[in-house]
């Protein structure tokens, strides 16, 4: 009779950590993916607001004999324009390459529309992601314009503006269900751990009426809230790199190819579900712990 007794026992507690187990891995895998989009969004972001350039002209008033002196000036002319701190791409675009590209826009492809290049060479700048803010641009167009060889600076900035406030926006909101994400992983991993506990509040109070001290009782139970919570979240996070990676090779795209930002994504999914867990089992036991007896029947 015993015997079946333990037997119970053991396959109660058994399910127990299973249900525990895949409670915290469900919760950490949505979490992780919140994590992706989150880190992925950032990137796109950051690319798109890199498509988004400003044009630097050079003058288009000089004599034909002076061309390689202003060549020459063009050149070292671009190379600063390259070390700017706002600039993150630069191109040269010669005299030729500005009327070859007038032509294409306006769809005509005959040689005899310009009896020669009468457009500018310039320098098509992308900025960085920092300095698309519609409330940097103007400095960084400052930065830009004040280089020796410049003589105009242009760029739409009612495209960038709503561009950036459109990313802007999306970011927030993903970031808003990151963190309600986090809140709600706390909430249900509590709650599995109080379930957990709560099944073994008569064995906590025995455990104390015997004399156990509290560090004593405690302690068998923040080292299985550890595994639980560790198992959880690498269960979760290989869940999680599974589907992420079918996802990307159905779209054929591999998305950010940043190691140490993954890296650090494990870490804090992993931390996540121990921290929560353990944090859960202490609250929980302690809270038996200082039950009365007669207490417990109604807890």
């Amino acid at each position: 009779m015993a015997k079946s007794v333990d037997e119970f026992n053991k396959k109660r507690l058994r399910s127990s950590n299973i249900t525990v187990v895949i409670s915290i891995a469900l919760v950490l895998f949505l979490l992780g993916l919140m994590g992706l989009i989150l880190i992925n969004a950032q990137k796109y972001s950051d690319y798109i607001k890199e498509q988004l350039v400003v044009n630097a002209y050079f003058d288009e008033n000089y004599d034909a004999k002076d061309s390689l002196k202003i060549a020459k000036l063009e050149e070292e002319t671009f190379k600063k324009v390259q070390t700017l701190a706002p600039v993150k791409k630069a191109t040269y675009i010669s005299r030729e390459m500005a009327s070859q590209e007038a032509k294409k826009s306006m769809g005509i492809d005959a040689d005899a529309l310009f009896e020669e290049n009468i457009f500018p060479s310039s320098i098509e700048v992308a900025l960085k992601p920092e300095y698309v803010d519609p409330a940097k641009i103007d400095e960084a167009i400052k930065i830009i314009k004040s280089v020796p060889g410049i003589v105009d600076v242009k760029n739409d900035s009612t495209l960038m503006v709503e561009v950036y406030n459109n990313l802007t926006k999306i970011l927030r909101w993903i970031l808003g269900f990151s963190i309600l994400f986090l809140v709600l992983a706390v909430v249900l991993i509590n709650n599995s751990i109080r379930l957990k506990i709560f099944s073994k509040r008569f064995i906590i109070k025995t455990m104390q009426l015997v004399g156990a001290k509290r560090r004593f009782i405690l302690k068998p139970f923040i080292i299985e809230a550890i595994v639980l919570g560790a198992i959880g979240a690498v269960i979760g996070l290989l869940a999680l790199f599974g589907v992420w990676y079918y996802f990307t090779n159905q779209i054929g795209s591999a998305f950010v190819q940043n190691n140490q930002q993954y890296f650090w994504l494990i870490l804090l999914v992993l931390g996540v579900g121990i921290l929560i867990t353990v944090l859960s089992t202490i609250v929980a036991t302690w809270r038996f712990l200082r039950t009365n007896v007669d207490d417990l029947y109604y807890s």
